[in-house]
């Protein structure tokens, strides 16, 4: 087992956390597995030292080439940055790497250019291994003193990019500080100089001014300026002459500068750090005189009221550092200590014994010594304002004032230390904000860590923790509370090591499940993972928790990282254990079932449901008597909580009466099942199904009649199922009225819920309906289906198609015929859209649910008479491109027909397959082939889906479908699970292969039309080289060719007025001509196909589209390549288009023009093609029209093509 450790910042870490989280998400998939996986996969030393060694070796050469300096400098930094979590891997070879670099620093020979770039590489491995151990390994002997001290004399602190040089020269010159020997004997004789005497600083007077003088830069040098003070200030030579001195500099600049402006903020954040790292090393008996000045100034200060949170960190920092110094040093005795922190022998046979064995017992003998001793007056002062800063609004500053409270605590009498903690406890009051709470906890973890947390304190302690664990305040749209969560386990982590486990046997019932339950059902998932962590801990050190070990294998690290599976899954296993059932259902009831966000009040009721038979008693006689009174209470979040836990504790009490061939109602007392019956007629009685409540209130009614009726509730032929059967209707017609984000989920309960009631209490017979009920029911939505609310009628298609096969019996025809009118598209409705694809799934539905029969009823089951109406409405659906400001939103629909095509020819092959005719297995194939070419990858896979899933179906087999036998070779069988067709690099290799099968050949080439036409670069580019391969292949076969022309002028016959395909079709066509995949027709005088092609781009010419215009020139010219005739009336098109009244047409045209004359150069007489050229490279063709028409008249005559005549348009005679 691991155990998870906690940070200092009370944030869950575990050994895993090494990797980072591309290799968590695809090596650890969660539970022991992937725990294991990560730990195994951490760094396990430094393997990079040959690369490493390298790119030190290559600074000589390139440090003058800024490009290969910011390449090799990445290459380090991104090797450096491998060990940011285990910088100790680092240590054996810090040594070699120092000298090195420290080598090209100290020769005289290098450049500067180098020196800065070697420093910048020293402060990298700073960074990573930290500067407390980097420095340590600086040279720090007599003669580095002065040669450091001059270097960084001479750096430019304004210079931002050298700051590097000077962070790492101020580390190293506060190594040297540490030299034993007065700097006064670095100076020689100064008195014997002569007259430079005066003129020259002692070396103490030089450090002194640099480290002021980097206090106050904006840059990282002021951290190591800080580090510079506090090792130079308490040498023993300097703080005798410059300490009082420095510390009057430091006041009188705090007093001086203002926390408002940047520059004066930088100053306070310098200082204040200089003065916290000095009273941190130097020692009491210097700097206690010197501490009162300090607090005093800090008090006038007021910097805890101060905006910026670094300054308060540093004052609240600064502060406990004063008060460490008014008390002298000592280890408190009467702090509670445990003995063995042995993970071995706590979990070892003899646990007992060695916990006797280890365990020291707080003893009172020092308690004279505590008396004689005398407590400043100004700790309690420093106490003030640490408890201040346990409720400030930042969290570096009460992490801070929790470290400085434990600090603080350990060296007071016993008396005054728990004084502390009492105050520390008052922090947790119903008045207090989230931040004090976060900081009370912060604070209990860090006094229990140090053992000032005496175990006589623990029974106040333990609720306060418990009750965090479950603190969240709403606020807003969101809640806070998150960080006291997730600082409460963090408590419960500390107290894991710091106490025995007599000392917590009391309380871990209460604390087991607490931090389960926080593991389980805690929202954010941090707060799991840190419970989770927690638990481990307390499993690990105290071994008294229930089932620790077989709870930890389900609910580890990874495990808790999915919300769904803790609420579903997990609980429901950590729930089998007695200990923490009842716990578990009561947290769900008093926190989740009422909570802010619907998702946890929906998950919360799902595992009520999960939780019932661990004690369906207690749910029945205990939760669901205290859920009622909530799901007709006040509130809106708890009632709709309490109405979606009532509604799945009674679908589960049902489903357990299954077992043993009991009734819901045997289990449910008769108030109880009274209570449920009047929810409704209570709802809609205060009128609690309007406004914003009722977008909630809705969808959870129709939840709670679904799992009534399915629990089978004896209310039949009773008033309350008319008034639930009001209520769907109701909801169907007022969706319209709901916001956009709650009309889906609000339409899918309602459909659920008329499914189960008209299932359970329309039923007459058991295969019969009750008929007045049908009529009714099938009338209203039928009618509901002409609806001028497009949602009323996708409410009603969904409607009809959930109805029982019994309720659509001898309705068939009623139900087809309205959804079929619903489908049809037209100009009026064409907005509808979402309507049709409801249509087109309930018309599957229907058909699935009556079942087919050869000879049967047209009017109660799918027949011969009937299916081919089917059919034609859901082809027809499948060509709906409607389009809107969203884009195309007939795929929609298109989606819907295809799937449902499937779902009904499934059905009919599996038992009638000789009712589908040849010609309809044609139709649908070529429509499913069609859209399986298309440019939109989710429809384009949907469909070739479909496609296969057709094609390789044996049970059934569907019959008639053509090529049969070619299509199982383009299309093998594995292709069904290995062909992604939403890589257009796979999909249209396949699809451009059908162009050879005539069948098939018009609907794929329509299909590819958009794609080998469109925007999409990667849809373009892979579905032209699929084509262009198949039109290769077929050059040799003139014939083939032909029906591929011929196939081509259908298409663009067929949808010349639909811009969805002409444009794309043009550019298609630019691209085969380009190609040369018509190179066979042009050595054909006046071929066919080119005249025909040309009389349909004729009519464009009148066209205001510039796309369609442009796309036109294109082919224009492409088609220039085609002999005879035609040649002639292709020019003159061209020429007609070098005078259109669009500048940019004109332009476009006389540029494409001029390349295609420059590549066949047969087109036009050699005697004027030069200066046919010349016009045409020379002349502004957008500039005035008239002018461009001249030239264009002299290109005419050049040309021997007659000019355009000019048709006036005569003005209309208004009589």
């Amino acid at each position: 087992m691991v155990f998870l450790p906690y940070p200092a910042g009370g944030r869950l870490k575990s050994d895993a956390m090494v990797l980072n989280e591309t290799e968590t998400e695809n090596e650890c998939s969660g539970g022991e597995e992937g725990e294991s996986d990560a730990i195994v996969s951490a760094l396990g030393c430094f393997g990079d030292s040959e690369e490493t060694r390298a790119l030190i070796s290559s600074l000589p050469k390139l440090h003058q080439d800024p490009c290969a300096v910011e390449i090799t400098s990445v290459k380090f930094l991104v090797i450096m940055n491998r060990y940011q979590e285990q910088p100790h891997l680092l240590d054996p070879h810090l040594d070699w790497m120092l000298n090195m670099i420290l080598a090209f620093i100290t020769s005289e020979k290098s450049p500067p250019s180098l020196v800065h770039l070697s420093f910048k590489y020293l402060s990298i491995i700073s960074k990573v291994r930290g500067y407390k151990i980097f420095m340590q390994l600086l040279p720090h002997e007599v003669a580095d003193v002065h040669p450091v001290l001059d270097l960084l004399s001479r750096q430019d602190p304004k210079d931002t990019a050298t700051w590097e040089t000077r962070y790492i020269l101020l580390l190293w010159l506060s190594m040297t500080c540490l030299i034993p020997f007065d700097l006064y004997r670095l100076d020689g004789n100064l008195a014997s100089d002569g007259d430079d005497a005066g003129a020259r600083e002692s070396t103490m007077d030089r450090i002194l001014a640099i480290a002021k003088s980097y206090l106050l830069v904006t840059d990282s040098s002021r951290i190591a300026a800080s580090v510079l003070v506090s090792k130079f200030m308490t040498r023993p030579d300097v703080k005798q002459k410059c300490l009082g001195g420095f510390l009057d500099w430091c006041l009188q600049t705090v007093a001086q500068a203002s926390d408002q402006s940047l520059a004066d903020i930088v100053v306070l954040d310098g200082v204040l750090q200089s003065l916290a790292k000095l009273f941190k090393h130097g020692k009491r008996h210097d700097l206690l005189q010197y501490a009162p000045p300090v607090l005093q100034c800090l008090e006038q200060k007021r910097l805890s009221e101060s905006t910026q949170a670094m300054l308060k960190k540093l004052s609240v920092k600064l502060i406990q550092r004063l008060g460490l110094t008014f008390l002298k040093p000592r280890v408190a005795a009467w702090r509670y200590q445990r003995g063995s922190r042995s993970l071995a022998a706590n979990l070892c046979m003899s646990q007992s014994a060695v916990v006797a064995a280890a365990a020291v017992t707080p003893d009172v003998e020092t308690g004279q010594q505590e008396e004689d001793y005398d407590i400043p007056e100004e700790v309690e002062t420093v106490i003030e304002h640490l408890l201040v800063g346990l409720k400030d609004k930042e969290t570096i500053v009460r992490w801070s004032a929790a470290k400085g409270i434990g600090r603080v605590t350990g060296r007071l009498p016993k008396e005054l230390a728990d004084e502390v903690v009492g105050s520390v406890l008052d922090c947790f009051t119903f008045q207090d904000t989230d931040k004090a709470w976060h900081g009370g906890c912060l604070a209990l973890a860090e006094l229990g860590r140090r053992g000032l947390l005496l175990p006589s304190r623990l029974p106040d302690v333990v609720p306060l923790i418990i009750k965090s664990m479950t603190y969240e305040e709403k606020r807003g749209a969101c809640s806070v509370g998150q960080n006291v969560r997730d600082a409460a386990c963090y408590v419960c982590w500390s107290f894991a090591r710091a106490y025995e486990p007599k000392e917590l046997k009391p309380f871990v019932t209460q604390l087991a499940s607490a931090l389960l339950i926080t593991t389980v059902f805690d929202r954010n998932v941090n707060c799991r993972r840190a419970a989770s962590a927690a638990f481990q801990e307390n499993v690990g050190r105290q071994g008294t928790f229930p089932h620790g070990i077989d709870i930890l294998t389900a609910a580890d690290y990874f495990a808790v990282g999915n919300l769904t599976n803790c609420y579903l899954n997990i609980s429901v296993y950590v729930a089998s254990f007695p200990e923490y059932t009842k716990a578990m259902i009561d947290h769900l009831m008093s926190k989740k079932i009422n909570h802010w966000d619907i998702v946890i009040r929906e998950l919360a009721a799902k595992a009520l449901h999960n939780l019932t038979p661990q004690v369906p008693d207690y749910m029945a006689t205990t939760v669901l008597l205290q859920l009622l009174p909530m799901a007709t209470g006040i509130d809106l979040h708890s009632r709709h909580g309490a109405i979606l836990a009532c509604a799945e504790i009674t679908h589960a009490l049902y489903r357990l009466g299954l077992q043993t061939n009991r009734s819901v109602v045997d289990t449910l007392s008769p108030e109880c099942v009274d209570a449920l019956k009047a929810i409704h007629q209570t709802l809609h009685d205060r009128k609690q199904y309007r406004g914003f409540g009722g977008a909630l209130m809705r969808p959870a009614m129709c939840t709670l009649i679904e799992k009534l009726s399915l629990s089978k509730m004896p209310f039949k032929n009773e008033p309350v199922i008319t008034g639930w059967q009001w209520f769907i209707d109701d909801c169907i017609k007022s969706l319209h009225l709901l916001s956009r984000g709650v009309k889906d989920n609000v339409l899918a309960a309602v459909i659920s819920g008329l499914s189960a009631l008209s299932d359970e209490y329309y039923r007459a017979e058991p295969d019969q309906a009750n008929a007045q009920m049908q009529d009714f029911l099938v009338s209203q939505y039928v009618e509901w289906l002409k609806s001028p609310h497009m949602l009323t009628r996708c409410g009603s298609a969904l409607a009809l198609g959930c109805l029982p096969a019994f309720m659509i019996q001898s309705k068939l025809n009623q139900i087809l015929e309205g959804l079929r009118q619903m489908c049809a598209i037209n100009h009026k409705e064409a907005s509808f859209t979402e309507a049709r694809r409801d249509g087109v799934k309930a018309i599957a539905q229907v058909c699935v649910k009556v079942g087919v029969c050869v000879h049967g009823a047209p009017d109660a089951t799918l027949c011969s008479e009937n299916i081919a109406e089917v059919y034609d409405t859901l082809l027809c659906s499948v060509n709906d491109y409607t389009t809107d400001s969203r884009g195309d939103v007939g795929a929609w629909v298109r989606e819907a027909a295809m799937t449902s095509l499937m779902d009904v020819t499934l059905l009919v092959a599996g038992s009638t397959p000789e009712i589908l005719s040849p010609d309809t297995v044609k139709s649908m194939m070529c429509r499913l082939v069609q859209q399986a070419g298309e440019k939109i990858d989710r429809f384009r896979a949907h469909a070739g889906n479909i496609f296969l899933r057709l094609l390789h179906s044996t049970q059934p087999a569907i019959p008639h479908i053509p090529h049969r036998e070619e299509l199982m070779s383009i299309f093998p069988v594995e292709t069904v699970t290995s062909l992604n067709w939403k890589a257009p690099s796979q999909a249209f290799q396949h699809i451009t292969q059908l162009l050879g099968l005539p069948q098939y050949q018009y609907h794929t080439l329509l299909g590819l039309t958009v794609s080998v036409g469109g925007i999409t670069e990667s849809t373009v580019h892979f579905s032209s080289l699929s084509m262009f391969d198949y039109l290769r292949g077929i050059q040799g076969d003139e014939a083939a060719l032909e029906q591929f022309g011929d196939t081509l002028l259908v298409i663009f016959r067929e949808n010349f007025r639909n811009d969805r395909v002409s444009v794309p079709f043009l550019k298609m066509l630019n691209q085969m001509l380009t190609n040369g995949s018509f190179e066979t027709f042009t050595t054909q005088q006046d071929h066919r196909f080119c005249v025909d092609l040309l009389d349909l781009c004729k009519e464009f010419k009148r066209t205001r589209d510039i796309s369609k215009l442009c796309a036109c020139v294109s082919v224009f010219c492409g088609l220039i390549q085609f002999q005879g005739e035609v040649r002639k009336n292709i020019l003159s098109q061209l020429l007609m288009l070098l005078g259109h009244s669009f500048p940019v047409i004109r332009k476009s045209t006389a540029s494409q023009l001029y390349e295609t004359l420059m590549t066949y150069d047969d087109v036009i007489n050699v005697d004027v093609l030069d200066d046919v050229m010349t016009l045409l490279n020379d002349t502004d063709w957008q500039c005035d029209l008239q002018a461009a028409r001249s030239h264009r008249n002299q290109l005419c005559d050049w040309l021997e093509v007659p000019r355009p005549d000019l048709v006036s348009k005569t003005p209309v005679q208004v009589s």
